[in-house]
């Protein structure tokens, strides 16, 4: 049995003054396929059978240091589950899947998939090289699902993660909750190892491709945010999507080729096939539409609503028959909403102003009429009611009529 420190001295062919670095991992699997072979006994012995512990074995050197301890493991290939002592449920089926594996339900599918996993425990690897790299003298690289050749391939302490593609998250080595379907996808994330690039999502081949310390980004698409660096938050749908952005934050694009070269603009809204392809480091806009925002430059701030190449009529429902109060406002032959009486409008904006003060003091003015009219009417009402009292009160005393008679 080795352990992991003899392994990096086997791995070096005898040279422990060397370090271990992470970048060369492809020269790893083979060097360790290798060095097993010339350390032990130059032939190989096939045996299959099953242990006293419920675990099957097939190949030369399958779960042969498994002691009693280990229970239900199942190894298939040359040297898989080799070095498990205490390790159960694992199920490793290639050459070398799962060599160096000491942890719990494990299963691996493929040459060197999972080789060095240690105590990672529910891990899932199919295909060669698929997370080779986890759990490599660490601990908490757990709950990691790998389909694919070199999916996962650097994963050393990340958790969570999800790979399925040709190479989706290759580089990632402390990054956790990332999900990548397609090849390549997500493949360079974390490859700093600083552990802050998690909670990715990439879907589509070559998304998200080039994210290093990025975090909660969502891409599905062709490419989509295909050159995010270290940009976060970002939400990009169809294919080369934001491709070029790098550190832009807290974007949200949805079309073919939308927002394409935006590469550190941030807070843009863009919807629409090929829409806001001008923006490059604007902030804060809303395109609607395909193509909306072609040929104005790069620019912050600003709402466009359709191509006006393409778009020549407007309907917006709820604003006809509704009573409002506040400025006037006019289209100029741009299509730009704004107040009326700037630019060319025929009445100057100081006149406009001007004009506008009058009619509030004509306002005014006849409220407080309403005002004195409404006081008016009331008093008079209350003196009608008077009036008509003192009236009742009279016709009470007054004498009744008499009747002389002629004598």
């Amino acid at each position: 049995m080795y352990t992991l420190n003899q392994v990096k001295t086997l791995v070096l062919c005898g040279d422990p003054t060397r370090s271990l670095p992470l970048w060369r991992g492809f020269l790893l699997i083979p060097l360790i396929l290798a060095c097993f072979a010339l350390s032990l006994r130059a032939q190989p012995v096939c045996v299959d059978g099953c242990d006293s512990n419920f675990g099957t074995f097939q190949g030369d050197d399958a779960l042969i240091n498994n002691n009693s301890t280990g229970a239900g493991n199942s190894a298939f290939g040359w040297r898989s589950l080799f070095s498990n002592t205490g390790g159960n449920f694992n199920t490793g089926i290639g050459g070398g899947a799962l060599a160096l594996n000491n942890g719990e339900s494990n299963t691996a599918v493929g040459a060197a998939a999972l080789v060095l996993n240690g105590a990672g425990m529910e891990n899932c690897a199919f295909g060669t090289d698929a997370l080779a790299l986890s759990g490599f003298g660490v601990s908490g690289a757990d709950f990691n699902d790998a389909f694919g050749a070199f999916a996962l391939f650097n994963n050393s302490a990340g958790f969570s993660n999800n790979a399925f593609g040709n190479a989706a998250l290759q580089q990632n080595i402390s990054g956790s909750a990332n999900t990548a379907l397609g090849d390549l996808a997500l493949n360079n994330n974390d490859a700093s190892g600083e552990g802050t690039a998690s909670g990715n999502t990439a879907v589509g081949a070559l998304a998200l491709f080039a994210n290093g310390d990025g975090q909660f980004n969502n891409a599905v698409g062709y490419n989509a945010l295909g050159g995010n660096d270290t940009g976060l938050f970002n939400q990009a749908m169809g294919a080369d999507a934001l491709s070029a952005n790098t550190d832009g934050a807290s974007n949200v694009v949805i079309g073919d080729s939308a927002a394409l070269g935006n590469a550190s603009g941030s807070f843009n809204t863009i919807l629409g096939d090929m829409a806001g392809q001008d923006v490059t480091d604007g902030f804060d806009n809303i395109y609607i539409g395909a193509t909306a925002g072609a040929g104005v430059g790069n620019e912050s701030s600003t709402i466009r609503i359709g191509d006006p190449e393409h778009v020549f009529t407007c309907f917006v429902a709820g604003i006809t028959g509704v009573s409002v109060s506040g400025d006037s406002v006019c289209v100029d032959s741009a299509g730009q909403l704004g107040v009326c009486g700037t630019g060319g409008h025929p009445v100057s904006m100081k006149e406009f102003l001007k004009e506008r003060q009058i009619v509030q003091q004509q306002a005014a003015r006849i409220a407080l009429q309403e005002g004195q009219i409404q006081a008016l009417t009331a008093a008079l009402r209350q003196q009608a009611e008077q009036i008509q009292k003192v009236s009742a009160q009279l016709e009470m005393i007054r004498p009744a009529p008499r009747v002389v008679g002629n004598r």
